[in-house]
């Protein structure tokens, strides 16, 4: 047996280079079907301010409500994220969640082909978040197994999907254990693949196994390898982990299983051996659906198509990606985009910055975990100016972090007429990435930042000398307000009416 150890590009130089180029493509990046346990992950968020006086529980005074697809509709999510063409097909329940689930998938572009069971409820997760804390998880579900007439209908969907003009590139089975990957159901899926000559891979549950026999790849983590694995073995040790892996892979007759090592990283098994990868340094924020992004990207880069290992270096960037945002979130093609470029692309630390507003809450969050103190402010930012650069940076000492907050162009419109802005959306961001004292930049579309500070929360806002401390939108929801004095002389409106007028720089 041989193992294989080192760095990405010691190995493979150019896989970043062909995976970036594989996602910069035009139109579609393959068509996958997504079988499995599909789910309704809702997030009620708030503040905690007191305690009940009925009981000795923190009261969460609710902020805000979201919804996004979980379990299965997370693998699928993902996929089309990265610009992928997705069918998901899983059983909901008829009742309100099943709709909304339905509705979101859709809404996301995803081919939604759900069995209904009247005899079941479609599982939800809802979970009470306070302060970007998971304070309480509420669980509805109906444990499997599924009725035998409920068995029946799945797989009459699956040999319906498997049949129709769809030309699959890939097939995930997403197993939470909530009774849809069923033995039956398993090897139709395994057996159409195989016939198809296209990956089938299965993202593991429970210790029967024989339901999986044939796939190509299976991702479990070293609890589930540990579960199936004769004997015991050090999840710490890169040879024990191979050893126990070669066995399980021989086993059940896939051709490699890919083990998720936290942060460690992952070790792809080969019939000639292991590969290792080192986890891709990052604040840890969250772990939620981190295995549905490994699997998604693992199929959807082996379609480009590139050999497993370096599809597992791209799952390795993409998990790293979403461990540092909240809650269920899927990598995006951009975010992913950013990572392979490291090292290769000018710009890279402008646009490590540059984050959309639920990965920003994700960066202040861990930032807020180590004790940093965040500063935010905002405005339109058209045309430059040293008057914003000492506002910046007097902005930034009043803390340990400076987020940026920056109208985009549809708003500066709304706000400063037709003729704004000056300069694009892209070309402002750009601009505050590559100040020294900016942190984090975040665009967004409506006419002011409230909502934006509502979830932030920073521990100073920060607006120029022109504003009363009353008149500044978002001030209840931070620590404090300061106002900062103008620089004299220079403002966009002033520049650009000394320009019109034919004035000097």
């Amino acid at each position: 047996m041989t193992e294989r150890k080192g760095s990405s590009e010691e190995m493979t130089p150019f896989w970043k280079g062909e995976a970036a180029r594989f996602l910069r493509g035009q139109g579609s990046r393959g068509s996958f079907l997504v079988v499995g346990d599909v789910m309704l992950d809702r997030y009620v968020s708030g503040d905690v301010e007191r305690i009940s006086p009925e009981a000795p529980v923190p009261v969460v005074r609710v902020k805000g409500r979201r919804s996004v697809p979980g379990g299965a509709g997370n693998v699928a999510l993902n996929l089309v994220r990265l610009g992928a063409t997705v069918t998901l097909l899983g059983g909901v329940g008829d009742d309100g969640a099943g709709e909304e689930l339905r509705s979101l998938s859709e809404r996301e572009g995803i081919r939604f082909c759900g069995v209904l069971d009247p005899s079941s409820c479609t599982v939800t997760k809802t979970r009470i978040v306070a302060s970007h804390q998971q304070m309480l998880r509420l669980d509805e579900e109906v444990h499997p197994p599924l009725p035998e007439e409920s068995q029946d209908r799945l797989l009459e969907a699956v040999r319906t999907a498997l049949r129709s003009p769809f030309a699959f590139d890939g097939v995930i089975l997403s197993d939470y254990g909530k009774g849809v990957c069923f033995p039956e159901l398993c090897q139709e899926v395994i057996g159409a693949g195989s016939r198809a000559g296209i990956p089938v891979l299965v993202d593991p549950k429970g210790t029967d196994w024989e339901r999986y026999a044939g796939a190509t790849g299976i991702t479990p983590n070293l609890r589930e390898l540990a579960a199936v694995a004769p004997g015991v073995f050090d999840g710490r040790d890169d040879g024990g982990v191979v050893a126990a892996a070669q066995e399980v892979r021989r086993r059940y007759g896939v051709s490699w299983l890919l083990v998720t090592r936290s942060e460690a990283g992952m070790t792809l098994v080969l019939p000639e051996g292991g590969v290792h990868e080192r986890a891709a340094a990052r604040e840890v924020f969250d772990v939620s659906g981190a295995g549905d992004t490994v699997v998604a990207t693992l199929v959807f880069f082996l379609a480009a198509p590139l050999p497993p290992e370096d599809a597992m270096r791209c799952a390795n960037l993409a998990a790293g990606i979403v461990v540092g945002k909240a809650g269920t979130s899927p990598v995006t093609r951009d975010e992913l985009l950013r990572e392979l470029g490291s090292g290769d692309f000018p710009g890279e630390v402008r646009e490590k910055k540059v984050a959309p507003r639920d990965e920003a809450m994700a960066r202040v969050g861990s930032w807020r975990q180590r004790g940093l103190r965040v500063v935010a402010t905002n405005g339109c930012f058209d045309i430059l100016h040293v008057g914003h650069l000492s506002c910046l940076e007097r902005a930034r000492a009043l803390g340990d972090r400076l987020v940026v907050a920056v109208n985009d162009d549809a708003s500066v419109r709304r706000l400063k007429g037709p003729r704004r802005p000056v300069n694009p959306q892209e070309a402002r961001v750009a601009l505050l990435a590559g100040l020294s004292c900016v942190d984090l930049v975040v665009p967004f579309d409506e006419d002011t930042p409230e909502e934006l500070y509502r979830r932030l929360r920073p521990d100073v806002l920060v607006k120029g000398g022109d504003y009363a401390p009353e008149d500044v939108v978002g001030r209840g929801y931070a620590g404090e307000t300061v106002i900062l004095p103008l620089v004299e002389g220079y403002s966009t409106t002033a520049l650009l009416r000394k320009s019109a007028e034919g004035g000097g720089s």
